[in-house]
């Protein structure tokens, strides 16, 4: 697809400052850029780029004022990447959807088609199961009995969702994620024998939630593990039994959150978390890359880090110390032998 910068500018709402003819037929970054293609610069610290690159089109804050000749033609906006991603949701709908059943798919009788829905080869579709109009399900994907989609969902190759779960509208899984499989319990029977707990409840999307690949989220024990609206889950995450994650929040690759905690609306979690079961964590709370949480995060919109996690300027402040205790413990080391030898006289 083509556009010019003028038919860009009309959507975005954006100032054009060079040749409002020129076109872009692909997109690139900017210190990758190459005529016929649109980048964007929002971080400061890529500006160098923007007076060398290639790229025909750039995208840039309103702010943004040149301190060097910019051949390429700007378009400015309020928010140059949010303009940028924009665009990619644009190019993005604009693909061609797959239609139609292949006839390799296998969809029990009692389930529910809707209208204008892709089942791709070697589907299964369990019995009762109820799959909303416009829904794209590509191939071996595996839905178990009774389970619900809802409109305009996207679940993409190797996906398997077991009995009973509930997804959303507008929600996206990818590919080799698991979503229902049984909740890690098990009863001590002795020292070296444990009996399973059946995991009788089930798994909850909330709309507009999208789950990466590889992703593992048990169904409660009993009632439900909850996802709630507009959740975003990256690649090779595991959500544990009846965890409740909050709206809008976010997760790194590789978090991990045992059973029972219930995690606040609007949170960021950086890659590799770990939180421990049983817990809560307030609204707003931002954790950095391998926090590890053992207990409640109470006061919302903090931010912590390390492992055990603590408030960031705290953690920020004991990083200093840390590097400077082998220095430190030679120098308790004189004192003491110091302190043995004023003892001694």
């Amino acid at each position: 697809m083509e556009f010019t910068a003028a038919t860009i500018a009309g959507f975005l709402n954006g100032e054009i400052e060079g040749n409002p003819d020129i076109k872009v037929n692909t997109i690139a970054k900017i210190e990758e850029g190459q005529p016929g293609a649109l980048s964007f610069l929002a971080n400061p610290k890529y500006e160098h780029y923007i007076y060398e690159t290639k790229s025909s089109i750039v995208l840039v804050n309103k702010s943004f004022v040149p301190s060097a000749n910019i051949e390429a033609t700007l378009i400015k906006v309020e928010n140059s990447y949010e303009a940028f991603a924009s665009l990619l949701r644009l190019v993005d709908q604009a693909r061609p959807r797959k239609k139609g059943i292949h006839a390799t798919a296998i969809i029990e009788t009692t389930a529910k088609i809707g209208s204008d829905v892709f089942i791709g080869p070697f589907t299964y579709v369990g019995e009762n199961c109820i799959i909303g109009d416009g829904c794209s399900i590509y191939p071996h994907v595996y839905i178990g009995d009774n389970t619900k989609l809802g409109k305009n969902c996207t679940v993409n190759p190797g996906v398997k969702i077991y009995h009973d779960c509930i997804i959303g509208e507008s929600c996206i899984i990818h590919a080799g994620t698991v979503i229902g499989s049984d909740g890690f319990g098990f009863a001590p029977q002795s020292e070296s024998e444990f009996m399973k707990i059946p995991q009788l409840g089930n798994v909850v999307l909330e709309d507009h939630v999208e789950i990466g690949a590889n992703v593992a989220i048990d169904r409660a024990t009993m009632g439900s593990t909850i996802i709630r609206k507009g959740v975003k889950l990256d690649n090779l995450i595991q959500i544990g039994h009846n965890v409740e994650v909050g709206e809008n929040t976010v997760m790194a690759g590789q978090t991990g959150i045992a059973g029972s905690t219930k995690v606040g609306k609007n949170c960021m979690f950086g890659g590799q978390v770990g939180l421990a079961g049983h817990i809560k964590i307030a609204n707003g709370t931002k954790i950095g890359a391998q926090g590890g949480i053992l207990g409640d995060v109470k006061e919302e919109n903090t931010a912590i880090i390390g492992s055990p996690a603590i408030e960031v300027k705290q953690f920020l402040r004991s990083s200093v110390i840390f590097k400077k205790l082998p220095e430190m413990k030679i120098k308790i080391d004189s004192l003491e032998k110091e302190i043995e030898s004023l003892k001694k006289k």
